[in-house]
């Protein structure tokens, strides 16, 4: 399987999860952790006028972009032998994620015009556990198509 399949796979499963967390946490703490609610929320407060189905959309295409972003800087480290993948290494990235995700949910509230409403200093300490959430199943779908993929070329040899 090509690096970008690798990406996109990780991206979606560390993407699921996280936003499963988000979700989690936001009905436990009383507060809105949905990723995909305050981008929508931006994008509406920019284009009043797009339809709901357009901001839904945009809101949540932005959110999976961003796990396409920071998959690809994981699954890059990991075929390039830089780190490995397990879950100390993801622990350590899922901070380092975190970490980065609050610095640019931070800058991206500063420059918008009429960010949403909200405690941002909860919200951005969430996004370190957020992250660490997305960094172990972004790990553990890569485990196991590089597993799959083992699997195939070791069977391949005792057939041939």
């Amino acid at each position: 399987m090509d690096q970008l399949k690798k990406t996109l796979l990780s991206a979606f499963m560390g993407t699921n999860f996280m936003t499963a967390y988000s979700a989690l946490h936001s009905y436990f703490a009383g507060e809105n952790f949905r990723e995909p609610d305050h981008l929508q929320t931006m994008v509406k407060r920019l284009v009043p006028a797009l339809d709901k189905k357009w901001l839904t959309i945009a809101g949540w295409g932005a959110h999976y972009a961003m796990g396409v972003v920071f998959a690809g800087i994981y699954v890059e480290l990991w075929e390039a032998g830089k780190i490995k993948a397990n879950l100390k290494t993801a622990l350590v990235i899922g901070g380092i994620s975190g970490i980065a995700g609050a610095l640019i949910w931070k800058g991206t509230f500063k420059a918008h015009p009429l960010p949403p409403w909200i405690n941002y200093n909860k919200y951005y300490l969430q996004r370190i556990p957020a992250h660490v959430v997305f960094a172990i199943f972004a790990t553990l779908n890569y485990q196991l198509i590089r597993d799959s993929k083992r699997k195939k070329a070791a069977l391949l040899k005792t057939i041939v």
